[in-house]
């Protein structure tokens, strides 16, 4: 082995070897293990929540994989249907040109070769990160498997009447041009005006006070409505306003809805351009003074664009002259002028308001009244509501079943069409005569209405939703609607790992999807992860120039390429001086590679059931001295053993400390195994963490010294095999989380542990062998290490030289502590560094000392002509005037009414910490000095 661990050298060495070698493709038999992967968009990059997600996932499956199980991850990518249009669209624009410049055809064809060429960025990242995906089995939501999936579920779901076309409000993005889910709506608080606005009485008698963030709406007003308990307006009620700058007549209606407290406790009713007011109209559509009104009540003023839209011949004057044609923010400054100027604008007051954006194109969204495409998902919920309910499948951590059904139990009809042209597109043909059809192909409807080859057809432009072919991710992607040998094998898959924002957008679309085209639910478990934030626990993003690239992280970044990187494409300069400065501050050197092991390594030990990730590099960096760690450790291993014989079979003749680190292993592998078996990942990174470094490295290694250079030939050879048996276990054990170096590590020690075989993801996953237990070695050698760190702690207390050898005093030991003495005599004095041990009785005198405690006996170390009484004095007492010094610095600070009342809670928190640990080693400081004074 390479003295220095060097994880470039050996990663994607690696994992060439292991794709080549096809190690990650599902054996043909066996116990099924799969998992689908949250499919990335096919443009996108990694990101540090891919990186954590999926860092767990391939520990599943590396796990699973090495149980035994025929362990399927399935590979593939989202076509992404708004992020790629846009993504070619831009390049079009590059060339001066747009997308209807090409016409359809065209430019799915230009979006094709992007994806062809550009379009692997992430899966590219992915192999980067480790994952043992079925690279063989990848698809795309696009392929052409796929696409006869996605239009065979459409073409059954509307045959049986849970597919419809319909005018209902959506979210329409105005840039984009068509409908986005609510997934793709942002809303975030933003500075605003609340408009009051007078709406005259029509008997002449008043007027009414309306409070508005969206004066330009009233235009589409077709009622204002006061709650029916509110005394101030109930005699109102069946009056008519005036609605101002329209001629229009609205009435008064009575509505729960209505917040008295709010405003004025008057709400303008505009039913096609908010979706609480077309709850509102729905209720009320059928009064008469509803439905009487223009449209029945649904009067859509704008365009695609969000302007103020032409009046149709039928409609006249519906729609003032001198606001068409005005961009809606325009419309609303000259609404506002002309309600002044007609004295009916009461007041303006700065408001606070959620303001949604599109996430694409920052655009404000608008609701708004269009045909779309819908499924009608309560007969799909029931199903799936009952599959959580009676156990089919389980949430992890339990809790977010409660979110799941909050959600299904109050489902709306899902919007699936796109106004876009990449995609699937929605199979429906029409006719001049207004007539629908839908089938799996144009010539099918021919041949099924008896339609002529001259008879005029026209396809739907719209496409589906990107989530309608993700709902079906779990079954299409091995081979569904065919029956393949894939399917019955691995369907239904064992778990969705996934972050909870997509619960009701992904999650419950799929077991919706699952039961009807399968009738099994898609997955047994759902394991929620919590979202990657800052060490400071913010949200990461962009504009606050705190996200972190997890190949940077991997492979190190200089600090201009960083700063650089960060502020590329801030249009807003201040912003970028902003990031700048805090990259700077934040990673001075840049920052450093860390390998992909320690990455992982930090990813696992954050992962605890559900919540969010505070990731910190400075962890990073302490897992990256762990591989550092075992690294080493597997030098040393193998010096002192190969060319030695080693073998199968552990010789009778091994020492208590072999029969220790064999015992605690065993104990380490039934908690790494039920850690990973209930998804507590930090419980399995921290027990072989904890094993390797400490008990393994820090104490067995040093010593097996003793075995090692011990004349007993037998010893030697129990203790060699030892070290091998145990590091060959515990390489297996960490794999599934750190595959890189346990892999190259491994590769030198199997065959000295007699294991002959090509790679250590296919060799079982360690299991308990509860006759390797051996509970009195285990007690025997904790005794021991007690009794060494309790020298050592004197030591670095009373500033003793390691090297220095000490004499030791033993009282009130039992017979135990005797027998555990004479046994452990020659470990005792090697690795205490002790010139003699000797046993006082109960009643003897001892001199003044330093004491430790092992159990109840005492160990006793004489401070005469230990220490140099004058050097320790002044030691301590400029150490305990430093304390006193930084003291005051601190509590000043927690007393600070202006610190503790601006400062996050987490910075507070560490400030307390820090006088408490400043007080306690005061405190230590000061008995310390007593002890040697009295000396």
């Amino acid at each position: 082995m390479e003295k220095t661990y060097s994880p470039h050298s050996i990663e994607q060495r690696w994992y060439s070897t292991w794709e080549e070698q096809g190690y990650f493709a599902a054996k043909p038999e066996g116990e099924s293990y799969c998992i689908m992967i949250p499919p990335p968009n096919v443009t996108g990059s990694l990101h540090m929540g891919h990186a954590f997600q999926d860092t767990i996932m391939d520990a599943l499956i590396r796990y699973h994989r090495m149980k035994g199980c025929s362990t399927l991850w399935q590979a593939g990518t989202d076509h992404a249907g708004i992020a790629t249009q846009m993504v070619v669209e831009r390049l079009c624009n590059a060339e001066g040109k747009t997308r209807h410049d090409y016409g359809r055809e065209d430019f799915i064809k230009k979006i094709w070769e992007w994806k062809e060429e550009s379009g692997g960025t992430i899966t590219r990242q992915l192999r980067r990160m480790g994952t043992s995906l079925d690279w063989n089995r990848e698809r795309f939501t696009m392929d052409e498997g796929m696409s006869d999936a996605v239009q065979e579920v459409f073409v059954r779901l509307y045959e049986e009447g849970l597919i419809y076309r319909g005018k209902r409000l959506v979210n329409w993005d105005p840039v984009l041009h068509t409908a986005v889910s609510d997934l793709e709506v942002l809303s975030e608080e933003e500075n605003g005006s609340m408009w009051t606005l007078r709406y005259p009485l029509s008997n002449g008698q008043g007027h009414l006070l309306v409070a508005t963030t969206r004066p330009e709406t009233m235009l589409g007003d077709v009622a204002v409505a006061i709650h029916p308990n509110d005394d101030r307006y109930k005699h109102l009620l069946g009056e008519f306003l005036e609605l101002p700058l329209t001629g229009r007549r609205i009435p008064i209606i009575a509505d729960e809805y209505v917040d008295p407290e709010f405003g004025t406790g008057c709400v303008k009713i505009t039913p096609a351009h908010d979706f609480n007011d077309y709850e509102v109209w729905t209720r009320h559509r059928h009064t008469s003074t509803i439905q009487d009104a223009p449209h029945g009540g649904l009067i859509n003023i704008f365009t695609v664009d969000a302007a103020i839209r032409e009046n149709t011949p039928e409609e006249g004057s519906l729609i003032p002259a001198s606001y068409i044609g005005l961009d809606r923010f325009a419309a609303r400054k000259q609404i506002i002028a002309d309600l002044d100027a007609q004295g009916l604008l009461e007041k303006v007051v700065d408001h606070k308001l959620m303001v949604p954006r599109g996430d694409r194109t920052q655009s404000v969204i608008e609701p708004l009244l269009t045909d779309q495409w819908y499924v009608k998902v309560a007969p799909l919920a029931e199903p799936a509501i009952a599959a959580v309910e009676n156990g089919d499948i389980k949430f992890v951590p339990d809790n977010w079943k409660n979110t799941y059904f909050d959600w299904m139990r109050n489902i709306q009809d899902w919007c699936i069409s796109r106004q876009i042209w990449w995609g699937h597109r929605i199979p429906a043909w029409y006719d001049d005569k207004g007539n629908t059809y839908v089938g799996r192909s144009e010539q099918a409807i021919r041949e099924q209405h008896n339609l002529p080859a001259d008879y005029a057809l026209r396809q739907d432009e719209d496409v589906l939703d990107t989530w309608f072919s993700s709902a079906l991710w779990p079954f299409s992607t091995l081979g569904w609607p065919e029956n393949t040998p894939e399917l019955a094998q691995h369907y239904p898959t064992s778990v969705l790992v996934t972050g909870f924002d997509i619960i009701f957008f992904w999650v419950a679309r799929m077991i919706m999807m699952g039961l009807k085209f399968q009738g099994q639910v898609p997955f047994k478990e759902v394991y929620i992860h919590g979202l990657v934030r800052d060490a400071e626990g913010q949200k990461m993003s962009k504009s606050k120039g705190n996200v972190l690239d997890p190949i940077d992280i991997i492979d190190g970044i200089e600090l201009d390429a960083l700063v650089a990187k960060r502020t590329s494409g801030m249009m807003q300069p201040h912003l970028a001086k902003k990031i700048e400065q805090a990259t700077r501050k934040d990673y001075p050197d840049g920052i450093q590679s860390f390998g992909t092991d320690a990455l992982r390594f930090t990813f696992a030990s954050l992962a605890s059931t559900g919540r969010d990730i505070r990731f910190d590099l400075a962890r990073t960096e302490g897992y990256r001295n762990f591989c550092n760690k075992l690294w080493n450790a597997a030098r040393y291993v193998l010096m002192n053993t190969e060319g030695q014989d080693n073998g199968l079979t552990l010789p009778s003749q091994t020492t208590q400390v072999d029969r220790w680190i064999l015992s605690r292993l065993q104990q380490v592998t039934l908690a790494t195994n039920h850690a990973i078996d209930n998804y507590r990942f930090d419980l399995a990174a921290q027990a072989i963490y904890e094993f390797t470094w400490n008990e393994y490295c820090d104490w067995y290694l040093e010593l097996a010294k003793i075995s090692l250079q011990s004349e007993n030939q037998a010893l030697q050879e129990g203790t060699r095999r030892t070290l091998v048996t145990v590091l060959e276990s515990l390489l297996r054990l960490a794999h599934p989380i750190m595959p890189f170096i346990t892999e190259e590590i491994w590769q030198r020690v199997a065959p000295l542990a007699g294991i002959t075989a090509e790679t250590i993801m296919l060799q079982p996953y360690p299991t308990v062998d509860e006759s390797q237990i051996d509970e009195q070695a285990i007690a025997e050698t904790q005794w021991l290490m007690n009794f060494i760190l309790g020298v050592r702690r004197i030591r670095g207390e009373m500033n003793i030289s390691p090297g220095k050898p000490l004499p030791v005093l033993l009282q009130q030991g039992s017979a135990l502590d005797q027998q555990a003495v004479t046994n452990n005599m020659e470990y005792l004095l090697k690795f205490g560094r002790l010139e003699s041990i000797t046993w006082l009785g109960d009643d003897d005198i001892a001199p003044e000392s330093a004491i430790a405690l092992v159990g109840e006996m005492k160990v006793l170390i004489p401070m005469a002509g230990v220490i140099d009484k004058d050097a320790e004095l002044a030691r301590l007492a400029k150490e305990i005037q430093k304390v006193n010094n930084d003291l005051p610095r601190v509590e000043g600070k927690l007393n600070n009414p202006a610190f503790v009342d601006k400062a996050p809670v987490e910075v507070i928190e560490k400030e307390k910490a820090k006088l408490a640990e400043m007080r306690s080693l005061l405190n230590n400081l000061e008995l310390q000095l007593d002890k040697i004074r009295a000396l």
